[in-house]
């Protein structure tokens, strides 16, 4: 069994305040957190490139066989991007709508993919990096978007796979969804499946299991709490749910079905309310047989 759990994100407000011991400095959050899982989701990369020296320490506080994925930028995932949110060299040549909103054109999709890439590696170096999260808007909507537009990064974090979490119901209807995966298997990328709040509303994708790159199934945990998933302003409102043993199991279920198929599945939590999503993982990893770790 090559199933890897963790949670999405280290460095929560919800886990500073409930989860890590009090009075914990930022910079002892990773080892701390890398004494009790074997992967972490990296989420402050959707926000900002980070410093190549800031990768480097990731690597070097966290032990050997460790394995990161990194949350692409929000620009690259087709979110709205404000110029305040690129790299600050990169400000002036860009074009922006008449309410500020970056423009994402295939120069800027390259240059960031390439300033991704360089600074991610030292994980790449270290063999810690497994994949990158890209995480579609809603809005990416098949109607007006197409595949083909995530190709050039795809191509450009390659040979690392990308992993493609759609955030659109429409992707998986039954006349799109066997192309869908069809593209992805081509492409070497992979599906993100996903537990997610009950409901046929259009930014809550259904619990499929796929697996289109035998080196790595995804599988993400949002909780099933539909009214803050919908109307939640906050991430801790949005994700605020505690799983019930009953419901991990089921959990622990998909995944051993995803192992079947790929070297390694890897289940994150991202309940990210309050100390939920660690305490879910941990009870995850004792479902499966797996030694949690020391209590927090």
């Amino acid at each position: 069994m090559s199933i890897i759990v963790g949670t999405s994100s280290w460095s929560d407000p919800g886990f500073v305040e409930h989860w890590y011991p009090k009075g914990m400095k930022a910079n002892e959050r990773l080892p701390f957190y890398a004494e009790r899982f074997d992967a972490v989701e990296v989420n402050s990369t959707f926000y900002a490139i980070p410093a190549s020296s800031t990768v480097e320490r990731w690597d070097q506080v966290t032990p050997e066989g460790f394995r990161f994925d990194v949350k692409l930028h929000r620009l690259l995932s087709h979110h709205a991007a404000q110029l305040k949110d690129l790299p600050p060299d990169l400000r002036d040549d860009v074009e922006t709508t008449d309410r500020g909103r970056v423009v994402l054109d295939p120069a800027l999709t390259d240059e960031m993919v390439r300033r991704t890439a360089e600074a991610m590696k030292p994980l790449s170096d270290a063999g810690k990096l497994i994949s990158y999260l890209l995480q579609l808007t809603p809005a990416f909507d098949p109607r007006d978007n197409s595949l083909e537009e995530l190709l050039p990064v795809i191509e450009g974090l390659a040979p690392h796979p990308v992993a493609i979490e759609f955030r659109r119901r429409s992707w998986a209807s039954p006349k799109r969804l066997e192309g869908v995966l069809e593209w992805l298997s081509a492409h070497d990328a992979a599906f993100v499946c996903v537990d997610t709040p009950p409901g046929d509303h259009v930014p809550i994708f259904p619990p499929i299991d796929a697996v289109t790159n035998d080196s790595l199934a995804y599988l993400r945990c949002h909780g099933r709490n539909t009214e803050g998933y919908l109307h939640g302003r906050s991430v801790a409102e949005r994700f605020d749910y505690d799983y019930p043993k009953r419901e991990l199991q089921e959990i622990a279920g998909r995944a051993k079905h995803l192992d079947a198929e790929a070297e390694q599945v890897h289940v994150m939590f991202n309940n990210n309310a309050r100390d939920l999503a660690p305490k879910a993982a941990r009870a995850m990893r004792s479902i499966l047989g797996q030694e949690p770790g020391p209590e927090a």
